[in-house]
């Protein structure tokens, strides 16, 4: 046995003596110290004198920062202490509560005078924002009076843990040592906003599980237990979101809370502290290419300033660190990208992660976790000390973004204004009208007929005139397409062509329009119309025709109000039935899907429960006084189906993709608010699946963690009728030989020369090669699979003659990610519900390589087949990614619930 170390003697002395006297050795529980305790006083910023007035987290939590991973509440906890101690200097509020319940704070600190005009601050940042209302000198005269402002945003990836302490020691420094000459130029000149955390549910998770599988001291080497998280990580939040993919839908609560303060105050610098591969030194601003074109020169400009400081602090400490490297700044939809649009300047950072208390770099160097903590925290002072040197001219930048994107708006002859005409997917355009409220975008909806550019609209449709100080925001992401700088592709062909991976970051495609499927029309003018103004707190009201009806109720389908209606009244116990195709009574017209509640069915308290439903869902309900179709099926047709509630079974935990087990989870639960039961994947091998119609298999690699059992008891469950939908790399599963569960086959990418060898392979044809292209050619794979997609928009064609795509669009839009084509299913297995456009339009926006056009063009994206007395039913893509693919819902609605319907189980 190796010999004990000086520190793990007196850690088991101290152990054994705690046993005598009967004391708990909950070693990890709060405010206790881990065995990585710092000797001595470990110096942030050596040389610092410190008030004795402000508590050290020492005195509140028993510990140095640094010396052992925080709690979300240690950090609450140490942050009111703070505010106690300093209450005219520090302000802390709570802007929101996560799905298990635990707040979220954020601080604001600055001199007692700048804190003591908080409010006056945040009116003042408004009218900075209204360029209409306020002219350039009275602009100039309240920026030589405003102070600046830095939003500090921390952990939104609950695994990246060091940002959060760096966060506490933060605001340590800046309160204890207020006279020290960089504090100082800070505190005079800045307010620091600190959100310490950003999702509180994902670091619980992560903590919990480290402190869980340390042992009697941590361990560097990254194989060991600590530093190998389980599923599903700490990454994302309780639904499995990655947060910092959110600011686009805003389909999270601590993404809306944040959102909603930051356009409050407007801070003019935003900076979002993440966490990168241990290996790594540091990453700052300026970003990588590709920039987002919308973004202003001036921006950038500013995070060159902001990036020199950093060096310079940087070099003092002896930091490395790089830039323009990996981390760009084109998708809008990141915590460090959507503040751009309102004004600020705004970046990342990242710092080379220990994901834990000590870790062992390939070189040898052992990093501890107070290293980290110290250079976010350098980092941070950093950013703070540049944005106050240079308040007066971050102000002038921010106030001139917001004249140049008001007169921007106003020059554009193609796209000055985008109408919602708001006669299709009533439900589908209200939600996108008041989430471009909720991000702070004027829009108008209007309250009379009028006329733009030729066309006519009635009242009702939305008007949203990119000449507003949001215009640029709304440009990113209702334009059809966005486009990459040319450079930037032509360095990626170029790498393509050399077999190297491309380096493009995130999806590059993402029209909220074409995501939502909503209908949009453009105009080069501004619209004059009576209007009023539409606020993120809408309600969707729709008709309630005949309430008192005799013979029964119909709710049109094809938006998000019938589904919610559907899920809403099928838990409600009330029965009813859905028309797989549309019908006419007299003059109304009602689309396929039309949902059909006949009160001879249901109870006498009917009326008022579809009142308190049309309430609560917003959907349209008309009653009719007969039964009498004239075109279509009749009420008590064959083709007029039974709905029922189905019990809904999803695969959870491995081998499923965390992301879209959470994305798909959330989209049931919360968008259709139904329940949905997780089942831990290698159940599936052997569990009873009796008691579910439905089960979901997310995105996943199941080959090894379900194998031939798991294929056979789910084929036999299906067979006795159940509906089996696979999702993205699911189908891949269901497809494959092995489980042998759809008859779909995923393609290599296509090539015109067929390779000539032996039959037994030692031999090829001869070839000459008389080029370095040639060269390239002849390494070429004969089996490649096409090239991968980070992700774009694609058009999708549907059937509109198959009952699982009633009231869907005859078009509409899905991502494509990843190079998954597969081959159209024959007749004699099921049918092509879906399939992608033809090459020449299948993208809708984006950048997709030239040679996956014509391969993807008429391919499936959505697949039905038969088994048995149940079916299969299988995506080729992921229909609820990021949840912000609105317009998908009706048919993954469909998969679900008429699918259910449609299922012959022996009941």
């Amino acid at each position: 046995m190796a010999t004990l170390s000086a520190l793990n003697k007196a850690v088991v002395a101290a152990c054994l003596t705690a046993v005598t006297m009967g004391v708990s050795l909950d070693t990890h529980a709060e405010n206790t110290t881990s065995s990585t305790h710092i000797t001595g006083k470990f110096e942030y910023w050596p040389g610092t004198q410190y008030s004795q007035q402000i508590p050290t987290t020492e005195a509140v939590l028993g510990y140095q920062i640094g010396e052992r991973i925080s709690r979300h509440s240690d950090m609450v906890k140490y942050f009111e202490a703070l505010a106690k101690a300093a209450p005219d200097r520090i302000k802390l509020f709570n802007y929101a509560e996560t799905w298990e319940g635990r707040t979220l704070i954020y601080a604001v600190i600055g001199s007692k005078e700048n804190i003591a005009n908080l409010d006056s601050f945040a009116e003042k940042m408004q009218k900075l924002t209204s360029p209409d209302s306020i002219s350039k000198s009275e602009a100039k005269s309240l920026i030589s009076l405003l102070p600046s402002s830095v939003w500090l945003e921390h952990g939104v990836h609950g695994n990246e843990i060091s940002s959060t302490d760096a966060a506490m020691q933060t605001a340590y420094h800046l309160l204890a040592a207020p006279q020290d000459p960089v504090n100082k130029t800070i505190l005079e000149n800045t307010l620091v906003f600190i959100d310490p955390l950003q999702n509180p549910d994902s670091r619980a998770r992560f903590v919990s599980r480290y402190y869980s599988t340390v042992g009697l001291s941590p361990s560097d080497d990254r194989l060991s237990a600590e530093h190998n998280e389980p599923w599903p990580l700490g990454r994302s939040n309780h639904y499995l979101f990655d947060m910092n993919r959110d600011w686009l839908a805003i389909t999270q609560p601590e993404t809306a809370g944040r959102v909603k303060v930051i356009n409050h105050y407007k801070p003019t610098v935003v900076i979002d502290l993440h966490e990168m591969g241990g290996d790594d030194s540091y990453f700052f601003v300026p970003a990588a290419q590709p920039i987002n074109p919308h973004m202003q020169p001036d921006q950038l400009a500013n995070n060159v300033l902001i990036g020199k400081n950093n060096a310079k602090h940087f070099d003092d400490f002896g930091f490395s660190y790089f830039t323009r490297e990996v981390y760009d700044g084109f998708y809008p939809g990141y915590g460090d990208s959507w503040p751009t649009f309102y004004g600020a300047s705004a970046a990342t950072y990242e710092v080379a992660s220990t994901r834990g208390e000590i870790f062992k770099t390939r070189t040898g160097e052992i990093r501890h976790y107070r290293d980290t903590v110290q250079r976010h925290f350098v980092a941070a002072i950093s950013t703070a000390e540049a944005t106050a040197v240079n308040r007066e001219k971050i102000l002038n930048d921010f106030f001139d973004y917001q004249v140049d994107a008001v007169e921007a708006g106003k020059k554009d002859k193609k796209e000055r204004t985008f109408i919602l005409p708001n006669t299709r997917d009533v439900a589908g355009t209200h939600r996108l009208a008041t989430l471009m409220a909720q991000h702070g975008v004027k829009v108008q909806q209007a309250t009379e007929a009028f006329k733009a550019c030729g066309e006519r609209y009635q009242a009702g449709a939305y008007i949203i005139d990119t000449a507003q100080p949001r215009g640029r925001f709304v440009k990113t992401t209702f334009t059809q397409q966005v486009d990459m700088p040319q450079a930037f592709i032509d360095e990626q062909e170029r790498r393509r062509a050399r077999k190297l991976r491309d380096e493009i970051y995130d999806v590059t495609g993402w029209s909220l329009p074409l995501m939502f499927n909503i209908d949009t029309a453009r105009c080069g003018r501004s619209v004059e119309v009576e209007s009023r103004i539409v606020t993120a707190d809408d309600k969707l009201t729709q008709p309630f025709t005949n309430p008192d009806a005799k013979v029964a109720y119909l709710v049109p389908w094809g938006d998000m109000a019938a589904g919610r209606f559907l899920t809403a009244a099928l838990q409600a116990g009330i029965s009813l039935k859905s028309a797989d195709e549309a019908f006419s009574m007299g003059d109304k017209h009602y689309p396929a899907g039309t949902l059909v509640i006949e009160r001879h069915a249901n109870e006498s308290t009917l009326p008022g429960l579809m009142q308190t439903l049309a309430e609560q869902t917003g959907a349209r309900i008309e009653g009719v006084d007969t039964s009498w179709v004239t075109k279509g099926p009749s009420f008590g047709s064959d083709k007029t189906i039974q709905m029922t509630a189905p019990k809904i079974a999803m695969a959870w935990d491995e081998p499923t993709s965390s992301l879209s087990a959470g994305n798909t989870r959330f989209v049931i639960e919360q968008q259709f608010n139904y329940p949905v039961t997780a089942i831990r994947a290698d159940r599936l091998r052997w569990a009873d699946l009796s008691q579910y119609q439905v089960l979901i298999l997310p995105s996943g690699n199941y080959s090894r963690d379900l194998g031939k059992a798991g294929a056979d008891n789910i084929g036999s469950w299906v067979s006795r009728g159940g509906v089996l939908i696979t999702l993205s790399n699911a189908t891949q599963w269901a497809a494959s030989e092995s489980a042998g569960l759809l008859d779909a086959k995923r393609e290599y990418a296509y090539s015109e020369e067929k390779s000539k060898s032996s039959k037994d392979g030692s031999l090829v044809e001869g070839t000459h090669i008389e080029s370095k292209e040639g060269l390239i050619d002849a390494i070429e794979n004969d089996k490649d699979m096409p090239d991968s997609v980070a992700g774009v928009l694609a058009n999708v064609e549907v059937d509109q003659e198959h009952w699982l795509t009633a009231g869907v669009n005859p078009s509409v839009v899905g991502m494509v990610y990843g190079n998954d084509i597969y081959a159209p299913v024959k007749l004699e297995s099921g049918k092509n519900v879906a399939w992608f456009a033809s090459k020449d339009n299948v993208l809708a926006s984006g950048y997709l390589w030239e040679e996956n056009k014509p391969q993807l063009a008429y391919k499936p994206f959505l697949i039905h087949q038969p088994h048995g007395r149940g079916m299969v039913i299988s995506f080729t893509q992921e229909p609820t990614s990021r949840a912000y693919l609105d317009g998908l819902n009706v048919m993954f609605l469909n998969t679900i619930f008429r699918g259910a319907a449609h299922a012959n189980p022996v009941r």
